[in-house]
Protein backbone atom coordinates (compact mmCIF):
# COMPACT_ATOMS: atom_id res chain seq x y z
CA UNK A 1 0.00 0.00 0.00
CA UNK A 2 1.39 3.04 -0.87
CA UNK A 3 1.93 6.37 1.44
CA UNK A 4 -1.21 8.53 0.54
CA UNK A 5 -3.63 5.36 0.47
CA UNK A 6 -2.32 4.54 3.95
CA UNK A 7 -3.03 8.31 5.26
CA UNK A 8 -6.32 7.86 3.58
CA UNK A 9 -7.06 5.08 4.99
CA UNK A 10 -5.97 6.05 8.65
CA UNK A 11 -8.41 8.82 8.31
CA UNK A 12 -11.23 6.43 8.43
CA UNK A 13 -10.09 5.27 11.71
CA UNK A 14 -14.13 5.44 12.82
CA UNK A 15 -15.24 3.13 9.99
CA UNK A 16 -16.91 -0.53 11.30
CA UNK A 17 -13.74 -3.16 10.69
CA UNK A 18 -15.94 -5.10 8.64
CA UNK A 19 -15.77 -2.33 5.61
CA UNK A 20 -12.02 -2.52 5.42
CA UNK A 21 -11.30 -6.28 5.95
CA UNK A 22 -10.68 -8.58 3.35
CA UNK A 23 -11.64 -11.79 5.16
CA UNK A 24 -15.20 -13.32 4.24
CA UNK A 25 -17.68 -11.63 6.81
CA UNK A 26 -19.48 -14.26 9.15
CA UNK A 27 -23.30 -13.71 8.65
CA UNK A 28 -24.98 -11.50 11.14
CA UNK A 29 -25.66 -13.10 14.58
CA UNK A 30 -29.70 -13.27 13.68
CA UNK A 31 -28.80 -15.29 10.01
CA UNK A 32 -26.28 -17.28 11.68
CA UNK A 33 -28.08 -18.70 14.26
CA UNK A 34 -31.13 -19.31 11.65
CA UNK A 35 -28.82 -21.23 9.84
CA UNK A 36 -27.09 -23.16 12.08
CA UNK A 37 -28.87 -23.53 15.40
CA UNK A 38 -31.37 -26.52 13.81
CA UNK A 39 -27.93 -28.40 12.96
CA UNK A 40 -25.88 -27.64 15.50
CA UNK A 41 -28.83 -28.95 18.21
CA UNK A 42 -29.14 -32.45 16.27
CA UNK A 43 -25.53 -32.70 16.42
CA UNK A 44 -25.37 -32.52 19.98
CA UNK A 45 -28.43 -34.34 21.29
CA UNK A 46 -26.27 -37.29 18.67
CA UNK A 47 -23.68 -37.18 20.75
CA UNK A 48 -25.08 -37.08 23.69
CA UNK A 49 -26.85 -40.40 22.72
CA UNK A 50 -23.44 -42.25 21.67
CA UNK A 51 -23.44 -44.25 25.21
CA UNK A 52 -26.76 -45.30 24.93
CA UNK A 53 -25.96 -46.45 21.62
CA UNK A 54 -22.77 -47.48 21.23
CA UNK A 55 -20.38 -49.73 23.02
CA UNK A 56 -17.62 -48.24 25.53
CA UNK A 57 -15.09 -48.64 22.87
CA UNK A 58 -16.47 -46.25 21.22
CA UNK A 59 -17.15 -43.78 23.62
CA UNK A 60 -13.60 -43.96 24.56
CA UNK A 61 -12.46 -43.37 21.15
CA UNK A 62 -15.27 -40.30 20.82
CA UNK A 63 -13.87 -38.64 24.19
CA UNK A 64 -10.17 -38.67 22.78
CA UNK A 65 -11.31 -37.65 19.20
CA UNK A 66 -13.11 -34.71 21.33
CA UNK A 67 -10.74 -33.44 23.62
CA UNK A 68 -7.93 -33.31 20.61
CA UNK A 69 -10.61 -31.52 18.82
CA UNK A 70 -11.04 -29.14 21.05
CA UNK A 71 -6.81 -28.59 20.62
CA UNK A 72 -7.46 -28.42 16.97
CA UNK A 73 -10.29 -25.68 17.18
CA UNK A 74 -7.78 -23.60 19.14
CA UNK A 75 -5.13 -24.09 16.93
CA UNK A 76 -7.61 -22.78 13.84
CA UNK A 77 -8.41 -19.49 16.18
CA UNK A 78 -4.60 -18.72 15.65
CA UNK A 79 -3.99 -19.83 12.10
CA UNK A 80 -7.18 -19.52 10.30
CA UNK A 81 -8.89 -16.70 12.30
CA UNK A 82 -5.91 -14.70 13.15
CA UNK A 83 -3.08 -15.40 10.68
CA UNK A 84 -0.73 -16.73 13.13
CA UNK A 85 0.63 -20.08 11.98
CA UNK A 86 2.28 -22.43 15.11
CA UNK A 87 4.16 -25.48 14.56
CA UNK A 88 4.46 -25.22 18.38
CA UNK A 89 0.93 -25.29 19.73
CA UNK A 90 1.28 -28.67 21.74
CA UNK A 91 3.37 -26.95 24.46
CA UNK A 92 0.37 -25.07 26.10
CA UNK A 93 -1.94 -28.52 25.59
CA UNK A 94 0.70 -30.58 27.07
CA UNK A 95 1.36 -28.08 29.75
CA UNK A 96 -2.11 -28.23 30.52
CA UNK A 97 -2.07 -31.99 30.76
CA UNK A 98 0.70 -32.53 32.97
CA UNK A 99 -0.85 -29.68 35.20
CA UNK A 100 -4.11 -31.55 35.34
CA UNK A 101 -2.74 -34.72 36.27
CA UNK A 102 -0.64 -33.44 38.80
CA UNK A 103 -3.11 -31.47 40.13
CA UNK A 104 -5.21 -35.09 40.52
CA UNK A 105 -2.41 -36.81 41.92
CA UNK A 106 -1.19 -34.51 44.50
CA UNK A 107 -4.05 -32.11 45.27
CA UNK A 108 -7.63 -33.33 44.66
CA UNK A 109 -9.47 -35.62 41.62
CA UNK A 110 -12.21 -32.99 41.44
CA UNK A 111 -12.83 -32.56 37.71
CA UNK A 112 -13.47 -28.33 37.62
CA UNK A 113 -9.78 -28.21 39.51
CA UNK A 114 -7.61 -29.88 36.83
CA UNK A 115 -9.83 -28.04 34.74
CA UNK A 116 -8.87 -24.85 35.96
CA UNK A 117 -5.19 -25.79 36.48
CA UNK A 118 -5.14 -26.76 32.97
CA UNK A 119 -6.35 -23.45 31.54
CA UNK A 120 -4.22 -21.46 34.20
CA UNK A 121 -1.29 -23.57 32.60
CA UNK A 122 -1.63 -23.22 29.13
CA UNK A 123 -2.78 -19.31 29.87
CA UNK A 124 0.27 -18.53 31.99
CA UNK A 125 3.20 -20.27 29.48
CA UNK A 126 1.29 -18.15 26.70
CA UNK A 127 1.61 -15.11 28.69
CA UNK A 128 5.39 -15.68 29.22
CA UNK A 129 6.04 -16.73 25.83
CA UNK A 130 3.65 -15.00 23.09
CA UNK A 131 5.33 -11.18 23.86
CA UNK A 132 8.71 -12.94 21.90
CA UNK A 133 6.42 -14.83 19.90
CA UNK A 134 3.45 -12.09 18.17
CA UNK A 135 6.35 -9.94 17.35
CA UNK A 136 7.50 -12.22 14.32
CA UNK A 137 5.68 -13.50 11.53
CA UNK A 138 5.74 -15.75 8.71
CA UNK A 139 8.44 -18.61 8.74
CA UNK A 140 10.39 -17.00 11.55
CA UNK A 141 6.90 -16.97 13.76
CA UNK A 142 6.76 -21.35 12.66
CA UNK A 143 10.40 -21.73 13.68
CA UNK A 144 10.05 -19.81 17.17
CA UNK A 145 7.27 -21.72 17.96
CA UNK A 146 8.49 -24.76 17.41
CA UNK A 147 12.03 -24.06 19.28
CA UNK A 148 10.11 -23.15 22.28
CA UNK A 149 7.88 -26.06 21.82
CA UNK A 150 11.10 -28.59 21.54
CA UNK A 151 12.61 -26.20 24.77
CA UNK A 152 9.02 -27.30 27.00
CA UNK A 153 9.62 -30.63 25.27
CA UNK A 154 13.08 -31.15 26.76
CA UNK A 155 11.98 -29.81 30.06
CA UNK A 156 9.47 -32.09 30.53
CA UNK A 157 11.17 -35.29 29.75
CA UNK A 158 13.91 -34.22 32.24
CA UNK A 159 12.55 -32.79 35.49
CA UNK A 160 11.88 -36.60 36.85
CA UNK A 161 10.23 -34.64 40.53
CA UNK A 162 7.44 -33.22 38.58
CA UNK A 163 6.84 -34.84 35.41
CA UNK A 164 8.01 -38.48 35.72
CA UNK A 165 10.40 -37.40 32.96
CA UNK A 166 10.88 -39.57 29.91
CA UNK A 167 8.47 -42.42 31.29
CA UNK A 168 5.43 -40.12 31.54
CA UNK A 169 2.74 -39.33 34.48
CA UNK A 170 1.56 -42.36 35.92
CA UNK A 171 -1.33 -42.98 38.29
CA UNK A 172 -3.25 -40.61 37.69
CA UNK A 173 -6.49 -40.99 39.65
CA UNK A 174 -9.66 -41.54 38.00
CA UNK A 175 -11.53 -37.63 37.92
CA UNK A 176 -14.83 -37.14 40.49
CA UNK A 177 -17.67 -34.83 39.72
CA UNK A 178 -18.16 -33.80 43.32
CA UNK A 179 -15.60 -32.89 46.27
CA UNK A 180 -14.82 -36.01 47.86
CA UNK A 181 -17.65 -37.86 45.49
CA UNK A 182 -16.69 -41.42 43.73
CA UNK A 183 -13.99 -41.71 40.98
CA UNK A 184 -16.04 -42.20 37.54
CA UNK A 185 -14.80 -45.12 35.61
CA UNK A 186 -18.23 -45.45 33.74
CA UNK A 187 -16.72 -45.00 30.30
CA UNK A 188 -20.27 -43.21 29.36
CA UNK A 189 -20.17 -40.55 32.48
CA UNK A 190 -17.07 -39.81 31.32
CA UNK A 191 -17.81 -38.77 27.57
CA UNK A 192 -20.76 -37.02 28.37
CA UNK A 193 -18.16 -34.52 30.97
CA UNK A 194 -15.26 -34.46 28.06
CA UNK A 195 -18.60 -33.48 26.18
CA UNK A 196 -19.64 -31.02 28.09
CA UNK A 197 -16.68 -28.93 28.39
CA UNK A 198 -15.43 -29.29 24.83
CA UNK A 199 -19.10 -28.02 23.43
CA UNK A 200 -18.66 -25.15 26.20
CA UNK A 201 -14.98 -24.07 24.93
CA UNK A 202 -16.06 -24.30 21.76
CA UNK A 203 -19.41 -22.05 22.11
CA UNK A 204 -16.41 -19.45 23.73
CA UNK A 205 -14.49 -19.69 20.51
CA UNK A 206 -16.47 -19.41 18.47
CA UNK A 207 -17.88 -16.47 20.44
CA UNK A 208 -14.26 -14.66 20.34
CA UNK A 209 -14.34 -15.22 16.55
CA UNK A 210 -17.73 -13.57 15.46
CA UNK A 211 -17.10 -10.19 18.27
CA UNK A 212 -15.62 -7.11 17.11
CA UNK A 213 -12.39 -8.77 18.65
CA UNK A 214 -12.44 -11.75 15.93
CA UNK A 215 -13.14 -9.35 13.26
CA UNK A 216 -10.00 -7.25 14.44
CA UNK A 217 -8.42 -9.99 14.57
CA UNK A 218 -9.25 -11.43 10.34
CA UNK A 219 -8.37 -7.96 9.42
CA UNK A 220 -5.10 -8.37 10.89
CA UNK A 221 -4.56 -11.57 9.31
CA UNK A 222 -5.33 -9.68 6.26
CA UNK A 223 -3.65 -6.64 6.36
CA UNK A 224 -2.28 -6.34 9.66
CA UNK A 225 -0.11 -2.65 8.29
CA UNK A 226 -3.47 -1.35 7.19
CA UNK A 227 -5.07 -2.30 10.59
CA UNK A 228 -1.96 -0.35 12.40
CA UNK A 229 -2.55 2.79 10.53
CA UNK A 230 -6.36 2.65 11.73
CA UNK A 231 -5.56 3.01 15.00
CA UNK A 232 -5.22 -0.70 16.38
CA UNK A 233 -2.60 -2.12 18.53
CA UNK A 234 -1.81 -5.20 16.44
CA UNK A 235 0.50 -6.54 19.04
CA UNK A 236 -1.73 -6.16 22.00
CA UNK A 237 -4.39 -7.98 19.87
CA UNK A 238 -2.31 -10.67 18.60
CA UNK A 239 -0.94 -11.36 22.13
CA UNK A 240 -4.42 -11.50 23.84
CA UNK A 241 -5.72 -14.09 21.47
CA UNK A 242 -2.58 -16.15 21.20
CA UNK A 243 -3.33 -16.61 25.56
CA UNK A 244 -6.47 -16.86 24.56
CA UNK A 245 -5.83 -19.70 22.19
CA UNK A 246 -2.94 -21.32 25.24
CA UNK A 247 -6.04 -21.32 27.67
CA UNK A 248 -8.21 -23.51 24.98
CA UNK A 249 -5.64 -25.13 24.23
CA UNK A 250 -4.73 -25.99 28.52
CA UNK A 251 -8.20 -27.30 28.87
CA UNK A 252 -8.00 -29.68 25.98
CA UNK A 253 -4.64 -31.19 27.38
CA UNK A 254 -7.37 -31.32 30.75
CA UNK A 255 -10.00 -33.43 28.75
CA UNK A 256 -6.73 -35.40 27.21
CA UNK A 257 -5.80 -36.49 30.79
CA UNK A 258 -9.31 -36.84 32.13
CA UNK A 259 -9.69 -40.23 29.50
CA UNK A 260 -6.40 -41.20 28.88
CA UNK A 261 -5.10 -40.67 32.97
CA UNK A 262 -1.56 -40.62 31.85
CA UNK A 263 0.37 -37.59 29.91
CA UNK A 264 4.21 -38.09 28.63
CA UNK A 265 6.78 -35.68 27.10
CA UNK A 266 5.80 -37.29 23.52
CA UNK A 267 2.48 -35.12 23.98
CA UNK A 268 4.38 -32.02 23.82
CA UNK A 269 6.13 -33.07 20.81
CA UNK A 270 6.48 -31.85 17.24
CA UNK A 271 4.11 -34.73 15.57
CA UNK A 272 1.00 -33.71 17.92
CA UNK A 273 1.59 -29.79 16.42
CA UNK A 274 1.85 -31.32 13.12
CA UNK A 275 -1.62 -33.82 13.41
CA UNK A 276 -3.50 -30.64 14.70
CA UNK A 277 -2.11 -28.52 11.68
CA UNK A 278 -3.31 -31.25 9.57
CA UNK A 279 -6.37 -31.33 11.12
CA UNK A 280 -7.21 -27.66 10.61
CA UNK A 281 -5.97 -27.71 6.89
CA UNK A 282 -8.21 -30.11 6.36
CA UNK A 283 -11.32 -29.09 7.84
CA UNK A 284 -10.85 -25.66 6.14
CA UNK A 285 -8.85 -22.44 8.28
CA UNK A 286 -11.28 -20.42 10.05
CA UNK A 287 -14.62 -22.46 10.22
CA UNK A 288 -13.44 -23.81 13.68
CA UNK A 289 -15.58 -26.56 13.35
CA UNK A 290 -14.25 -27.81 10.34
CA UNK A 291 -11.64 -28.68 12.30
CA UNK A 292 -13.60 -30.80 14.58
CA UNK A 293 -14.06 -33.25 11.53
CA UNK A 294 -10.61 -32.77 10.29
CA UNK A 295 -9.56 -34.13 13.85
CA UNK A 296 -11.88 -37.09 13.77
CA UNK A 297 -10.69 -38.02 10.03
CA UNK A 298 -6.90 -37.35 10.99
CA UNK A 299 -7.01 -39.55 14.30
CA UNK A 300 -9.47 -42.48 13.16
CA UNK A 301 -6.41 -42.88 10.55
CA UNK A 302 -3.89 -42.88 12.39
CA UNK A 303 -5.17 -44.69 15.23
CA UNK A 304 -7.66 -47.09 13.63
CA UNK A 305 -6.40 -47.48 9.90
CA UNK A 306 -2.79 -47.12 10.26
CA UNK A 307 -2.01 -49.85 12.22
CA UNK A 308 -3.76 -52.05 9.69
CA UNK A 309 -0.89 -50.90 7.05
CA UNK A 310 2.51 -52.71 8.54
CA UNK A 311 4.04 -49.26 9.55
CA UNK A 312 2.63 -47.43 6.36
CA UNK A 313 0.51 -45.48 8.53
CA UNK A 314 2.17 -41.94 7.87
CA UNK A 315 2.48 -42.52 4.08
CA UNK A 316 -1.31 -42.98 4.39
CA UNK A 317 -1.11 -39.45 6.38
CA UNK A 318 0.92 -37.70 3.40
CA UNK A 319 -1.47 -39.10 0.93
CA UNK A 320 -4.46 -37.25 2.45
CA UNK A 321 -2.43 -34.28 3.23
CA UNK A 322 -1.84 -34.06 -0.82
CA UNK A 323 -5.30 -34.58 -1.49
CA UNK A 324 -6.89 -32.26 0.56
CA UNK A 325 -4.33 -29.44 -0.63
CA UNK A 326 -5.50 -30.04 -4.17
CA UNK A 327 -8.91 -31.72 -3.84
CA UNK A 328 -10.29 -29.70 -1.28
CA UNK A 329 -8.22 -26.22 -0.61
CA UNK A 330 -11.14 -24.49 1.29
CA UNK A 331 -11.14 -28.11 3.74
CA UNK A 332 -14.69 -29.59 4.50
CA UNK A 333 -15.70 -25.61 5.19
CA UNK A 334 -15.01 -25.41 1.32
CA UNK A 335 -17.49 -28.06 0.87
CA UNK A 336 -20.56 -26.33 2.97
CA UNK A 337 -19.66 -22.59 1.40
CA UNK A 338 -18.96 -22.90 -2.22
CA UNK A 339 -20.58 -19.51 -2.97
CA UNK A 340 -18.33 -17.41 -0.79
CA UNK A 341 -15.84 -16.14 -3.09
CA UNK A 342 -12.92 -14.98 -1.19
CA UNK A 343 -10.48 -17.54 0.14
CA UNK A 344 -8.96 -16.76 3.41
CA UNK A 345 -5.12 -16.60 2.07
Amino acid sequence: MTGPALASTASTSDMNIDEVVAAPRPAPQGVFLRRHLPIGAAIVLALFAVPFLAPAELANALTRILALALFAVSLDLLVGVSGLPSLGHAAPFGVGAYAAGITAKEVTPFAPVQLLAAVVAGALLSVLVGALVVRTRGTYLLMLTLALAELVHVLAGRWDAVTGGTNGLVGIPALTLSPGGEPVRLAGIRYWYVLSVALLFFALVVLVSRSAFGRTLRGIRDNEQRMSSLGYSTFRVKYTVFVIAGAVAGAAGALYVAQARFVSPTDLGFEVSALALLAVVIGGRGSLWGAVLGTALVFYLRDEIGPLLGGRGGLLMGIVFIAAVYLLPRGFAGLRLPHRSRVPS
